[in-house]
């Protein structure tokens, strides 16, 4: 099957976060060839927009020619068009042309700032939304568009019909990131048939280009073929994605990440292979490694890259862990995500300190390990629990925290090679082995118990 080519038809934000920047990236995550014809320029960061100028109507057009006569356009999508001039000039190419187009409204900035001008709104509902295969306004959009105020699903589904019958956009999508509801609930107008598509409210500053990459996720779903309702449920997960997992840079509103719809699965790949070639190693040294297994038994872990660990869900680890069967270290099973709370919580905390310490492991605390560490230079804390405040022993999990926290702070910020957990009553004494890979624990390990 041959590529499907997508164009973003829209500004540039020089901050990279919303406009073409946006819009190229999710069309590479959404495995179309994207290609842009630039309407205006803007001088704009994560919190506002400095200057603005937008290039001459016949300019735009050439653009769109220019990819049109030489490889097609499978699907379109705008955003800024600044101007009535462009609009005009966008709406009789496209009309023209043929091929479906997904329109996002844009009227203004994240930070405030108007990207279209006044008398370009009614040259764009007469002109461009009847052309429009799709439309995706925001709650503000839709109600500018309408004159209908929106604050619950219902007025959003108004909207969105009156939308349809007065422009005649066949689908339109009103948007719920600015409703008044518990989850982000987009209403779908389609073939006379009401959908609602819902996701979690995420409380993130990462919101800077969430429309540009959803109506271009929809506009890559299309050159796909994809119908259009599926094509809009793929987008809705795939922003939901990009929200969460957001570029946590800027003074303002963070932009949103469209390549962790990529990153995301590839890291969890990544990760669970370099955890088994580790778990390999163990297996290739399995009567040695198996003098060091406590009687809690050992366990690995190795969190995802730490731009995206959140949670025990994106830290691997072996389910029942490793055990001494024999006198040989085997793995109950292959690694998984979720499979260990102790190490997992353990590895969270320090990457908290450190974004390298994604893998830890644990072994029996043996004095003959310690005395071998202090020979090799390698750093060690010690932690006594007894002295864990009560605070901290009656809130489920945080005694794993409380134990990373009291090593680092003995290190100075530094992390350790070895924590040293001395026990309490009950709680069995054990070494915690830190490194940046699974690998480098296992190396870590060797060295000591040789």
């Amino acid at each position: 099957m041959s590529w499907r080519v997508a164009m973003t038809i829209a500004g540039l934000d020089s901050g990279g976060g919303a406009g073409i920047h946006a819009d190229v990236k999710t069309f590479a995550a959404m495995g179309v060839h994207g290609t842009t014809a630039l309407t205006c320029v803007t001088a704009q960061n994560t919190y506002e927009v400095r200057e603005a100028q937008c290039l001459q109507p016949p300019l735009v057009k050439a653009q769109i020619l220019a990819v049109w006569d030489d490889m097609g356009i499978d699907a379109g999508k705008t955003g800024m068009l600044g101007t009535r001039e462009i609009i005009e000039e966008v709406a009789a190419t496209v009309s023209k042309l043929g091929f479906p187009l997904v329109v996002d409204p844009v009227m203004i900035a994240k930070s405030g700032a108007p990207l279209i001008s006044e008398d370009a709104v009614d040259t764009l509902k007469r002109r461009l939304l009847p052309v429009a295969k799709v439309v995706t306004p925001n709650r503000h959009e839709a109600e500018k568009l309408t004159g209908i105020k929106i604050t619950s699903v219902a007025e959003a589904r108004r909207a969105a019909e009156v939308i349809h019958r007065e422009f005649g956009t066949e689908v339109v999508v009103v948007k719920g990131g600015h409703l008044d509801a518990p989850e982000a609930v987009d209403v779908v107008y389609i073939g006379g048939t009401f959908h609602e598509l819902a996701t979690p409210r995420l409380d993130s500053r990462a919101t800077h280009g969430t429309g540009c990459s959803y109506s271009a996720a929809i506009a890559a779903g299309l050159a796909k073929g994809l119908p259009p309702l599926e094509a809009i449920k793929t987008a809705k997960r795939f922003i939901y994605m990009a929200i969460r997992y957001g570029v946590a840079r800027g003074k303002g509103h963070w932009p949103v990440n469209p390549m962790a719809w990529l990153e995301m699965p590839a890291e969890r790949w990544r990760t669970l292979e370099e955890l088994r070639e580790a778990l390999e190693a163990v297996e290739r040294q399995a009567e040695v490694f198996a003098k060091a297994i406590p009687e809690v038994q050992t366990n690995i872990g190795y969190a995802i890259d730490p731009r995206y660990a959140t949670t025990r869900e994106d830290v691997a680890a072996v389910p029942g862990r490793i055990v001494n069967y024999m006198g040989r270290a085997k793995p109950s099973g292959p690694p998984a995500f979720g499979a260990s709370d102790h190490i997992a919580r353990k590895i969270l905390a320090a990457l908290a300190k450190d974004p390298q310490a994604r893998s830890a492991m644990n072994i029996r605390l043996d004095a003959a390990y310690i005395e071998k560490a202090k020979s090799l230079g390698m750093t060690i804390a010690y932690v006594d629990r007894r002295r864990e405040p009560e605070d901290v022993k009656k809130r489920e999990g945080a005694t794993m925290q409380w134990i990373i926290e009291e090593a680092y702070r003995q290190t100075g910020g530094k992390t350790p090679d070895l924590i040293v957990d001395w026990g309490d009553w009950g709680k069995e004494p054990i070494i915690t082995v830190l490194g940046k890979t699974p690998r480098e624990v296992v190396e870590k390990v060797l060295r000591l118990i040789r």
